[in-house]
């Protein structure tokens, strides 16, 4: 990405920060997703993340770790070399909803190991019902599967 004009790059890269420190992350976490997103080599190292996006090392230690454990960002090895890639996989997206599901599952289950102990018909034990159930129905509605009908669907060959 060095060599291109950055211009067009530098404005993406700056605004999906915004957009994902919008929604409560780091906005260095989100450079660093943005970097990624657009990235055409077949990897990139945190020093490579750090020079480009002039963040430290520790913070691309700390948010590219936060990365891979929410599936947006792989972490590669290639052989012969001691430094570990970061690569953003085809369908990032996918790896979102695969991580996200995990979540919805693990709150869910949270939800329905405490709703016994929660006095039935408080208010707290409205909220923990809607919890579990709220998590459920994301569960239900299928996301990663339908994700994938919508990707066969656009990439079908024309009629």
């Amino acid at each position: 990405m060095r060599d291109e004009p950055a211009d067009w790059r530098s404005a993406f890269i700056e605004r999906f920060a915004d957009h994902w420190a919008a929604g409560g992350a780091s906005r260095i976490e989100g450079r660093i997703a943005g970097y990624l997103l657009l990235d055409e080599s077949r990897g990139v190292s945190a020093a490579e993340l750090a020079s480009e996006l002039r963040v430290s090392r520790g913070a691309v230690s700390m948010y590219t770790r936060q990365l891979v454990g929410r599936g947006f960002v792989k972490r590669v090895r290639v052989p012969d070399v001691r430094t570990h890639f970061f690569v953003m996989d085809t369908d990032v997206w996918a790896g979102f909803l695969a991580a996200e599901q995990e979540y919805l599952r693990r709150q869910r289950r949270l939800a329905e190991e405490t709703l016994p102990f929660v006095r039935e018909g408080g208010r707290s034990w409205e909220r923990v019902r809607n919890m579990r159930d709220y998590m459920g129905w994301l569960i239900d509605t299928r996301l990663p599967s339908e994700w994938e009908r919508v990707k066969r669907e656009r990439d079908a060959p024309a009629p």
